[in-house]
Formats: C-alpha cells, structure tokens, sequence
C-alpha cells in the first residue's frame, strides 16, 4: 500500500482530493494537515509516507517552505506540488523545492494518479499547462550552448541526463539506454557528484537549461 500524506488548508477540497486518490485500490492518504507546519510535524512523528502532496498556498506555512523543509529532512520521501495557479514562477520554485510534480487541482483522477506514480517511479511531471510555461521559463533564464556542458561528463552520463529532463523514471531510462536499472542508479549518482547537484530534479532543470531536451 502506498502512503500518502496531504496537506490542503480547506477540509472540502482535502476530501475532495482523498477520494480521488484513493479511487486506485494501491493508494491510501494515511495522514491529513491544514498547512506545512502540520504536515512536518505528522513527518516528525515516525509515520512512514511515500509521499507528500502540498498546496502551494496554505497558512502557517506554505507548500514551497514545507517542501524545502521535508526534502531537506526526508530527501527519499517524493513531492507533488497541487495548486490552483496556473504560474511558471510557482512551479519553478516548486521544483527547487524538491517537489517532483506540479499539478492543477483541475486535473482528472487519472491524471493526479498517474502524477503521483510517475513521480513515485523517480519521473518528473509538470501538468501540460505549467510545462509549456515553464520550459521557456527556464530556457530564457539561462541560455546555456550545449558545448557549455561539464567537460568531465561522459557521453553515456549526458545521454542519461538528457532521459531525465524528458522525464524518464529509471526503468525507462535502462529501456532507452539498454542499462540495467542498477548501472542506472549508479550513473545518476556519479552525475549529481560531478555537477555538485542535490537531486533528480535539479538534473532535470540542467538538461533543460544546456538544451537537452
């Protein structure tokens, strides 16, 4: 059973978005918070989550400081952001953050499901609205030539990099490469040593910003 703890300052849309949730039979919301300093503090107490799905804007404190907070303090533990604002600055921050996924609270079920699996399997998803902001966003805020890329990558680890800001979870990226998913988790750890980078998203955003993808 996979775990999931939301957090969603208003009671209506949090049991709005439970029953989505839980509409797939392998999915529970174990834990319930009002606002990120509730949602730290159901982490801190030795519940065991999956995964952690926050409202940006919430008071107290908001998704983007709770998710800094809990990826800092709980890295392996997966973040999708959900909110109403449809806003390529959010959902920068968000993936700064730690978070995995950005979606809109429109979504369908099936597609909250399939955000919260992708971002389970080590994927990274922005609902297509954000993405087509967001992309551009990020392109503008640093044009960065291919050439510019880290000298000391190989062209196997730039091949792998470039699977990650397609999105690719890591059983894709051994389909893709014809790697074992071991060979895979090793290269994706020699790449973040290398670049000096904190996690799976950050690889994302400097495939996007080296043009990449």
């Amino acid at each position: 059973m996979i775990q999931i703890l939301l957090a969603e300052d208003q009671g209506i849309v949090r049991q709005g978005l439970k029953m989505m949730i839980e509409t797939d039979a392998e999915m529970k919301v174990t834990g319930e918070a009002g606002n990120g300093k509730e949602a730290i503090t159901l982490c801190e107490s030795g519940r065991m989550f999956e995964m952690v799905i926050l409202d940006i804007r919430m008071p107290v404190m908001d998704g983007l400081e709770a998710a800094r907070k809990i990826h800092e303090r709980w890295p392996k533990m997966k973040i999708l952001m959900l909110t109403t604002f449809n806003d390529d600055q959010y959902a920068i921050e968000a993936l700064k953050s730690g978070a995995r996924g950005y979606m809109l609270k429109d979504a369908e079920p099936h597609e909250l499901i399939r955000a919260i699996r992708t971002c389970l399997d080590g994927g990274l998803l922005l609902e297509g609205q954000v993405a087509a902001k967001v992309v551009p966003s990020l392109m503008e805020r640093q044009e960065v030539k291919a050439i510019d890329i880290d000298p000391s990558l190989t062209n196997r680890e730039t091949e792998l990099i470039r699977c990650i800001g397609e999105g690719l979870n890591n059983k894709e990226i051994s389909e893709t490469l014809h790697l074992s998913v071991g060979t895979v988790k090793n290269h994706i750890s020699t790449i973040l040593d290398k670049l000096n980078l904190r996690d799976r998203t950050q690889i994302a955003i400097y495939a996007i910003r080296h043009h990449l993808v």
